[in-house]
């Protein structure tokens, strides 16, 4: 949630203005008798740093349960100590969560200033009705009323100055009184009457009262990090696994790609994020770099070439938390906002055929534990993108033509049927037909030979290809004969592409080896072509009468008049 720069300002100023002038005020209107205390209240300040730096954590919400020491602290030194506390508690958290980075430092006068009118609207109401502190609740109940008063107020002005902050400074539209309130809220109630005890036991035992409550609480707290830690770590390893059955299912390469990057960027803090694949070059090279949601290109990079050649050379993840540890290994590829950055291996059968290489503009962005995620990730999509190259490859065999790796005669029909579904449905305008017949090829068999043949056929099919480009589809319908496939195009515009094919051919020799010559020379072949075409649907009704129609303007309209020319069909 983004929050406008003026707020940010006005909370630095309100800090500056409210929270030192105010501490002042409690200083000079409650002074704290604190006069050969100073043990206790290191310890007491110790207990509130190590659970500030400790928040339990109740579905993925961290809750900072720091008021019971508040209390205590409040009931037994003052206000003013309790404030000091609570500004330093803040701090405490706020490190230990890693919000403190550039653009939201905000954060830090913000959380103080709540804790501030917090600490002194419930010391206010508590002195204003009478409490004084170092109390003892036996000898008066009055004063335990006024105590629980004190909670009671200082949770209220704590939920009232939070959904302040959420609706008019971040802008959030979610309901406040959701499932992580009513948590925070029991939770909350739940450990005020540790505070009483602590108070209670200190006002008799002393200090030990310090380990006889502090440390049952943080030892809690430590189950409760360590079972969300184990709980996080599960939900990552079910995910996943998910994230495997996935790609496993993906038949395309960059399909594979492309949902590896999806969901990693989902998972994890990633702002950056780099796939490279080994090459048959020796070298890594970038299948898809993605910054900010655009993709970008980079050069090769080489062992032990910045972070990537480092994963590659050793075989290892490498984790970085922050820019001062990487930046000396840099290729170039990370930007220069870049902090943290994870790189590891993608391996299958010990070989490594690639890198990924996460980044975030997040100091320690990435936990220790993410890197076995991220490595098995890396390891069901090894196999994922082997499957899914096998797959391509099986297909293009059964799609393509061997020789010419144009498209085969089945996959031209396939293709002819769905463009003509298409044209029924409206979806296309036209559909328009070219098909092409080298003339008197057999003779060029008969007299150069059949390899040569061949080159000529190989060589044709990369010209028309080229010439064709984006408009059409180019296939091998059989023998010498070849048909393009035009979408949207008019009878008129694919008669002069046609045309366009025809002068190519018979204007351009083509480069041949002499079978027949054992020294294996070069030679020039002239050829020439005669081409139908027919377009639908002023032509066909089908798809078999449009390859009908234009084979008989290749034949009737093209071949009998002579050849070396083109010819549309026309049903006069």
């Amino acid at each position: 949630m983004k929050v406008n720069p003026y707020i940010k300002n006005s909370i630095f100023l309100t800090w500056i203005l409210m929270v030192p002038a105010g501490t002042w005020f409690t200083y000079k209107t409650y002074p704290p008798q604190i006069s050969g205390q100073w043990t206790d209240i290191l310890a007491f300040l110790l207990l509130t740093c190590v659970v500030a730096a400790m928040p339990i954590v109740i579905n993925n919400m961290f809750i900072f349960l720091i008021q019971w020491v508040a209390l205590a602290t409040f009931l037994r030194f003052g206000l003013f100590v309790e404030i000091i506390f609570a500004q330093i508690a803040v701090l405490v958290l706020l490190l230990k969560l890693r919000i403190l980075r550039k653009g939201e430092l905000f954060r830090l006068p913000l959380n103080l200033n709540m804790f501030f009118l917090v600490s002194l609207t419930s010391g206010l109401v508590y002195h204003g009705l009478g409490g004084e502190v170092g109390q003892n609740f036996t000898e008066n109940s009055n004063y335990l009323w006024l105590a629980m008063l004190y909670a009671v107020v200082s949770y209220a002005m704590n939920q009232i100055i939070v959904s302040f902050n959420l609706y008019f400074i971040y802008k959030s539209k979610e309901s406040y009184f959701g499932k992580d309130f009513i948590v925070e809220t029991i939770t909350t109630f739940i450990t005020f009457p540790i505070g009483f005890v602590l108070y209670i036991l200190y006002n008799q035992v002393g200090g030990l009262a310090l380990l006889f409550v502090g440390i049952p609480f943080v030892s809690l707290s430590m189950i409760f990090r360590l079972y969300y830690s184990s709980e996080q770590i599960n939900g990552y390893l079910q995910k996943a696994a998910e994230i495997g059955h996935q790609m496993a299912e993906r038949l395309k390469v960059d399909d594979v790609v492309d949902l590896l990057i999806q969901k990693v960027s989902e998972m994890l803090p990633v702002d950056y994020a780099y796939i490279l694949e080994v090459t048959n070059n020796d070298e890594l090279q970038v299948v898809r770099g993605v910054e900010g949601g655009v993709t970008k290109h980079f050069p090769p990079v080489k062992k032990n070439q910045g972070i990537c050649g480092m994963v590659w050379a050793e075989q290892k993840t490498f984790l970085f938390t922050a820019r001062k540890e990487w930046r000396n290994f840099s290729y170039g590829h990370l930007p220069d906002d870049a902090e943290s950055v994870l790189g590891v291996p993608i391996v299958r059968s010990k070989k490594v055929l690639g890198v990924l290489v996460l980044a975030s503009k997040r100091k320690r962005a990435f936990e220790k534990f993410q890197l076995m995620i991220i490595d098995i990730l890396c390891s069901h999509f090894a196999v994922a993108i082997e499957n899914a190259k096998h797959y391509e490859m099986t297909k293009m065999q059964s799609e393509r033509c061997s020789l010419t790796k144009l498209y085969n005669y089945r996959y031209f029909e396939n293709l002819l049927t769905e463009e003509f579904e298409k044209l029924t449905r409206f979806e296309r305008r036209t559909l328009s037909l070219i098909i092409l017949d080298i003339d008197h090829f057999k003779q060029v068999n008969d007299t150069y030979g059949h390899q040569s043949g061949n080159e000529i056929l190989f060589e044709l099919a990369s010209r028309l290809s080229k010439l064709v480009g984006g408009r059409g589809t180019v296939a091998r319908y059989g023998g010498e004969e070849f048909v393009v496939l035009l979408p949207d195009t008019l009878k008129e515009e694919a008669y002069e592409m046609a045309e366009q094919i025809r002068q190519m051919i018979s204007n351009w020799p083509f480069t041949i080896q002499q079978s027949f010559d054992f020294e294996k020379t070069q030679q020039k072949v002239m050829i020439t072509a005669s081409i139908g075409v027919a377009t639908a649907p002023e032509n066909a009704e089908d798809a078999l009468a449009l390859i009908r129609h234009a084979d008989r303007a290749l034949y009737v309209g093209a071949k009998r008049a002579g050849r070396n020319r083109v010819a549309e069909y026309s049903s006069c």
